[in-house]
């Protein structure tokens, strides 16, 4: 899709998954990375706080637009899984013989010289 300048950048979304992002994050640095500085690993998150929403924004302005975990809860599943597709349908049928599995030539080996 082309830019679009019109589309709507949803800013709330943007902002409510970077702050579960970063809470998470933090929570697993300061639970692995507790004797090491924090410091630098606590700013290195706020500084992916703008790029993420530039990001973000800039595919908006493009079209993109993930589904919401509401969405696709409410999306049709389909009818059968590939499991009972297969069991329905059968068995997958034998391939034919060829020269590889020595079916079609008769004996395998038969092109050596015979011995006198």
């Amino acid at each position: 899709m082309a830019w679009d300048s019109t589309r709507p950048v949803p800013w709330r979304r943007l902002i409510r998954e970077w702050l579960i992002y970063v809470a998470v994050m933090a929570f697993v640095f300061v639970l692995f990375f507790r004797d090491s500085g924090l410091v630098g690993i606590f700013a290195g998150l706020l500084v992916s706080g703008p790029l993420y929403l530039a990001f973000g924004a800039v595919l908006a302005k493009f079209g993109y637009q993930r589904k919401t975990l509401k969405e696709l809860r409410s999306e049709p599943r389909p009818d059968r899984s590939r499991s009972e597709q297969t069991a329905t349908t059968g068995p997958k049928p034998k391939a034919p013989p060829t020269r590889r599995t020595g079916a079609a030539a008769g004996r395998p080996g038969g092109n050596r010289k015979k011995r006198r």
